[in-house]
């Protein structure tokens, strides 16, 4: 079992740039409420920047989002796997996609 390192910032400049860079991470977004509105997964060196995206003004802006939450990963393939749990396909019984669950609204 990997060791993994959790941390929870306000969703903001300041807040990213507490965030490490050194290691994959899966992160989710939350409001206000706390509800978790977007998952995502982010690359070793990347992962301020790929959160900065979802800042009011980044190209992936996430709406409503006011906390990241991060968890390291030691690989990229760990972080993939735990990305495939979180990220899943939402499948009606005529075996149809409806949806995909890392919007939460």
């Amino acid at each position: 079992m990997s060791e993994e390192k959790s941390k929870t910032v306000n969703s903001d400049s300041e807040g990213i740039k507490k965030l490490p860079n050194n290691k994959p991470v899966v992160y989710e977004i939350f409001n206000n409420k706390g509800k978790n509105i977007y998952k995502g997964s982010a690359k070793r060196s990347g992962v301020q920047e790929r959160i900065a995206e979802h800042l009011a003004d980044g190209k992936g802006r996430i709406p409503g989002g006011v906390k990241v939450k991060i968890q390291q990963k030691k690989t990229i393939a760990e972080t993939e796997e735990a990305e495939k749990r979180i990220i899943r396909p939402i499948i009606n019984k005529a075996g149809i996609l409806i949806e995909i669950n890392f919007w939460l609204f």
